[in-house]
C-alpha cells in the first residue's frame, strides 16, 4: 500500500478525531522540550508567592499593623494602580493583594511564550511541515501547545493552592485557580495572533504588548477606585485576579470569565487554524525592499531585535516614571513599621528610606535587565537551531562576527535600557537626576555577568543553553524574595546583584564594580572561544 493510499484511508476512517491525531505524542515531546523551562520559571513564580505570608508576618504581626496598611493602601492612588487594592486585613488577602497582579502577568509571559514556541516557532523554522507530512491533525500542534500551557498553569495553581492552604482552603483554591485562569486566558490570546503573524518574534511581541495594555487598564482602573469597581479595571484579565477577592469572601463566580475568555479565544484560535496553510498567516510579511540594508552581520542582527529592543525601552521608562512617582509616598506608607523599613534598607542599603526606596526599586529593575540580556544572547542560539545562521555562515562572515552583532545588542541595549530607566525615575521623582541615573547604570556590572553566563553556556554547552533562563531566574528569585526573608548573606552573595554598592545614598564601590566588569569579560571571551572551536548545531 503506497503511503498516499495509507494517508486517505487514514482520514477517511478517522473522521472528525483526525484533527487532533497525534496529540499526545506532540504533548509528550513538548513538555520534554520545556523540562527545564516549566520547572524553572513556575518554581520562581510559586516561591515568590509562598514566601510572602512569613514575609507579610514579619513586617505586619499585629491586626492594628495590617488594619492600618489596608488603610494607608486605600488612600494611596498610586500604590493601588502599582498592586491593586486590598479587600481584607489577613495575611492571606494581603498576600493575594501583594503578589497577586505580578504573579498573574508572569504567568501569562510562561503561557505565551509556550503557545508561540511549539506553534509559530515550529512553523517559522519549518519543523511543522515536517510533523504535518506524518500522520498529525491538522489541530494538533496548536492542541498540544495550549496543553502543555495548561499543565504549567495546573502545577502552578497546585503548588499555591497546597502552600496557602494554612491561610484558608477556600482563598488558596480561589487563588490558584484565578492565577491558571490569567495563563490560560493568555495563552489562548498568543494562540490567536500566531495565526495572524509568520514572525514568532513578532506573536511574541503582540502578545506581551497586550498583557502590556492589560496591565496599564487595571492599574487605570484600580488609581481610580478603592474597591476594584472601575470599569476599566473589568476589562483587564489582571483585574479579574483581584476581584476573584482571594481570601476575602471569595467571588467564584469570577472564575467563569476566565473560562468563557479561554474556551471563546481557543474556538477563535482553532477556527482560524483550519483556514490557512502551514507556515503562512493571515497578515503576511511585508516583502523587503527591492535592495537591501543589510549589508552586515549586525545589521542583520539589529533588524532581527529592533523591535525586542523598542518595547523594552519603552516599558523601562514607563516604569522608572511610575517608580519615582510613588517615591515621595513610600514614608507614609512605611509609617512607623521598623521591620517594613528593615526590609528596604536591606535591598537599598542603609540611607535614608527615600533613597533606601529608590536603591531598591533601581534594583528591581537591574533584575529584570537581566532577564532581557539573557534573551538576546539566546537569540543566538535560535538563530543556529532554526538553520538561519547556516546562509549567513556560508558566506565571509566568520562565527565571531556573527556573533558580535547579536551582542553589542545584547549588552549595549542592556545600558540603554537601564539609562532609560534612569530617566524615567528622574521624571516621575523630579529630584536626584544624576543619582539616579548612576545608580541605574551602576547595575549593568551584574546584568552583564548574567549574560555573560548566557554567552558561555551557549557557546561551551549549546545543549544546556535553555539553564541561562535558569541561572536568571535564580538571581531573580535571590533578589526579590532573599532580603525579605532575610535570608544569610552568603545566599544573597551568590547573586552578582549582591555585591553591587547601594545607589543612590550608599557610597560607590570600584573595586567591585571593576571586579564584575572583568567576570563579564571573561564569561564572554570563554564562550566565544567555545562557540569557534564546536560544530555548529546540525
Amino acid at each position: 500500500m503506497t503511503a498516499t493510499a495509507t494517508r486517505t484511508d487514514f482520514a477517511v476512517r478517522s473522521g472528525g478525531t483526525r484533527q487532533l491525531a497525534g496529540t499526545t505524542t506532540l504533548l509528550r515531546f513538548a513538555l520534554r522540550r520545556d523540562r527545564l523551562m516549566i520547572p524553572v520559571w513556575v518554581g520562581v513564580n510559586a516561591l515568590m508567592i509562598l514566601s510572602m505570608p512569613n514575609t507579610l508576618e514579619n513586617l505586619y504581626g499585629s491586626p492594628a499593623d495590617r488594619a492600618e496598611l489596608v488603610r494607608d493602601t486605600a488612600a494611596n492612588a498610586s500604590f493601588r494602580a502599582l498592586i491593586g487594592p486590598v479587600f481584607d486585613d489577613s495575611i492571606g488577602a494581603l498576600t493575594a493583594w501583594r503578589v497577586g497582579v505580578y504573579a498573574g502577568a508572569l504567568a501569562a509571559v510562561v503561557s505565551l511564550l509556550l503557545v508561540v514556541r511549539h506553534t509559530r516557532d515550529e512553523e517559522e523554522s519549518g519543523r511543522q511541515e515536517l510533523v504535518a507530512s506524518g500522520m498529525v491533525g491538522r489541530r494538533a500542534s496548536l492542541t498540544a501547545a495550549l496543553l502543555t500551557a495548561a499543565v504549567a498553569n495546573a502545577v502552578l495553581a497546585l503548588l499555591v493552592t497546597v502552600g496557602l492552604a494554612g491561610q484558608g482552603a477556600a482563598g488558596a483554591l480561589a487563588f490558584g485557580l484565578g492565577l491558571a485562569g490569567v495563563g490560560m486566558a493568555f495563552a489562548t490570546l498568543a494562540a490567536i495572533v500566531a495565526q495572524f503573524t509568520e514572525s514568532a518574534r513578532l506573536a511574541r511581541g503582540l502578545t506581551a504588548g497586550l498583557l502590556g495594555a492589560a496591565f496599564v487598564l487595571r492599574a487605570a482602573g484600580d488609581s481610580a477606585s478603592d474597591d476594584g469597581s472601575s470599569a476599566l479595571t473589568w476589562v483587564s484579565p489582571l483585574g479579574w485576579l483581584s476581584n476573584l477577592r482571594a481570601f476575602a469572601d471569595e467571588r467564584w463566580w469570577v472564575l467563569l470569565l476566565f473560562a468563557a475568555a479561554a474556551l471563546v479565544q481557543g474556538v477563535v484560535a482553532y477556527e482560524l487554524a483550519g483556514r490557512r496553510d502551514v507556515g503562512m498567516s493571515f497578515l503576511p510579511a511585508r516583502p523587503g525592499p527591492a535592495f537591501g540594508r543589510l549589508g552586515t552581520a549586525g545589521a542583520l542582527a539589529w533588524r532581527l531585535q529592533r523591535g525586542s529592543v523598542l518595547g523594552w525601552s519603552i516599558g523601562f521608562f514607563l516604569a522608572g516614571v511610575v517608580y519615582g512617582g510613588l517615591t515621595d509616598g513610600v514614608a507614609d506608607l512605611v509609617g512607623d513599621n521598623e521591620n517594613a523599613r528593615e526590609v528596604f534598607q536591606r535591598m537599598g542599603g542603609q540611607s535614608g528610606l527615600t533613597d533606601a526606596f529608590l536603591a531598591s526599586m533601581v534594583g528591581m529593575m537591574g533584575l529584570i535587565a537581566a532577564l532581557y540580556v539573557v534573551g538576546s544572547v539566546l537569540r543566538l542560539h535560535g538563530e543556529e537551531t532554526s538553520m538561519r545562521a547556516e546562509p549567513v555562515l556560508a558566506n565571509a562572515v566568520g562565527r565571531l562576527r556573527w556573533a558580535a552583532g547579536h551582542l553589542v545588542i545584547a549588552f549595549a541595549g542592556a545600558g540603554l535600557i537601564m539609562l532609560l530607566a534612569g530617566l524615567g525615575f528622574a521624571a516621575g521623582y523630579g529630584k536626584q537626576v544624576g543619582p539616579i541615573l548612576g545608580a541605574c547604570l551602576v547595575q549593568l556590572p551584574a546584568v552583564w555577568v548574567v549574560g555573560g553566563l548566557a554567552v558561555l553556556l551557549y557557546g561551551v554547552l549549546p545543549r544546556a543553553a535553555m539553564a541561562a533562563w535558569g541561572v536568571a531566574g535564580a538571581v531573580l528569585l535571590i533578589g526579590w524574595v532573599g532580603p525579605a526573608l532575610d535570608v544569610p548573606q552568603a545566599v544573597l552573595d551568590l547573586s552578582p546583584f549582591g555585591h553591587l554598592p547601594k545607589l543612590p545614598g550608599g557610597g560607590m564601590e570600584w573595586g567591585t564594580v571593576v571586579v564584575l566588569l572583568g567576570l563579564a569579560v571573561v564569561l564572554t571571551a570563554a564562550g566565544l572561544a567555545g562557540l569557534r572551536r564546536r560544530d555548529m548545531t546540525t
